[in-house]
Formats: structure tokens, sequence, C-alpha cells
């Protein structure tokens, strides 16, 4: 009788770790690409959330609502450090800001929703803004008159009034800020009281 060696045995181990080290590798690669996903999805809620708190905020402003508070940035040299620190900040900052709750609804960004299909859409934080008073929006080679639409007619037709509004909001994750801004022009004039 001829002595075996086992060398199917040999091979047979060598195409198990083999199966192992793919099965472990594509595991791994799931892992990654399921959190960059869960990224991506707090980015984009994060994105969405200082948007909507944009949109709210445009919509107060142009519908008269005296509750916005805002700072008078028109003047470069006496901008507020609060306003700055809020738009250049890497890290949370709500300093001086407004807690954004909803355009004439109080909507708490934060509260587990009871729908089912909305109940992993909760935010860290709710958005926060800030409005800054830029100055009157001046037609072309005006000078330093006042303000105005021309009308066919030629004559002026009213005074509009720019706003930069900046808004921070977080993703589902606390991590994940976003800072997004707009300037706004609107018939309608704020009392700047903060400072």
């Amino acid at each position: 009788m001829k002595r075996q060696r086992g060398a199917v045995l040999v091979l047979a181990m060598i195409f198990l770790v083999l199966l192992t080290l793919i099965a472990i590798s594509t595991t791994g690669r799931s892992l990654i690409q399921e959190r960059m996903a869960g990224a991506l999805r707090n980015a984009q809620q994060a994105e969405t959330s200082a948007e909507n708190a944009l949109r709210g905020v445009e919509w107060n402003i142009f519908n008269g609502n005296a509750g916005v508070g805002c700072y008078n940035s028109s003047n470069p040299s006496t901008v507020s450090s609060k306003v700055t620190a809020f738009r250049a900040s890497s890290v949370w900052l709500t300093d001086g800001a407004t807690e954004y709750k909803g355009a004439g609804v109080s909507k708490d960004y934060k509260a587990t929703s009871s729908d089912a299909a909305l109940s992993t859409a909760v935010m860290a934080s709710n958005p926060w803004f800030i409005v800054e008073y830029l100055g009157e929006d001046r037609a072309p080679g005006s000078g330093t008159s006042a303000a105005a639409e021309l009308g066919s007619s030629g004559t002026a037709t009213a005074q509009f009034y720019l706003y930069r509004i900046t808004a921070r909001a977080t993703g589902g994750s606390p991590n994940t800020i976003r800072v997004v801004e707009t300037t706004f022009v609107t018939p309608n004039a704020l009392t700047c009281t903060l400072s």
C-alpha cells in the first residue's frame, strides 16, 4: 500500500483560508459603505434643516414679522463679534443667534415623529439663525439717495432693504454641522436691536 501524503487536506485548508479572507474583506467594505451612507444622510439632513431655516426666516421678514431680531451690519467697521463668530465658527455655536422652530408654527426638529416613516428624521439640534441688516438697496447710480424702484412712469415707487440671513444646523449627529447664508431684499424694514 502506498503512503498518503495529505496533499488534498493542505489544498483544502489553503482554499478555506482564501475564502475566509475574501469574506472578511467584503464585510469590512460593507461596513465602510454603510458608514459613508450614514454620514451622507447626516450631511443632507443638516443642509436641508439649514435651508429650511433660511426660507422660514425670509418668509417671516417678507411678511413683516416684527419679532425677527437683527444686527445692524450696514457699517462694516461695527459688525458684532457675535455675528462674525456665528458665521465663521467650525464648531456648534449659538451665542447671539435665535433658535428656529418653524415659520408661524412651533416645531421641535429634535422630537421623534409619531409617523413611522419619519421616525429616523430627527435632528441633533434645532437650526439657529442670525439676521443682519446690510443697508438700503439702492438703484444704480443713486449714490446716497433713498433706494427706489423705478416704475414705468420713471418715479420712485418703493424702498428696499438688504438683509443677510445665516443659519446653522446639524444632522442626526451633532458632529455634522452646516452653515448656509442668503442675501434677501424686501420692502419691509426691521428694527435692529441686537448687538
